[in-house]
């Protein structure tokens, strides 16, 4: 079905994470404490940039990437405008 040998697969399944796979499943953990901690009102560019402030390096692009995937979007708010 998946074209795959079966030693194959079973030894892909045993496979240790790599370092690649490690950092983005905790730069995940990250985006998604700033964007919980700013009630889904940040989008990448503000996550970007406080990560930078903890000391994070990471691009805007992955930060972005890392949302779509996750399907998180920034809520956009509109100021108030009393009406007369």
């Amino acid at each position: 079905m998946l074209n795959v040998s079966r030693s194959g697969y079973y030894k892909w399944k045993v496979r240790p994470e790599s370092d690649r796979e490690r950092q983005h499943k905790e730069w995940t953990k990250q985006v998604k404490e700033i964007y919980d901690q700013s009630r889904n009102l940040y989008g990448s560019p503000k996550i970007t940039s406080k990560l930078h402030q903890q000391g994070v390096d990471i691009s805007q692009r992955t930060v972005t990437r890392i949302m779509k995937e996750q399907q998180w979007r920034s809520k956009t708010v509109r100021k108030y405008k009393a009406s007369l």
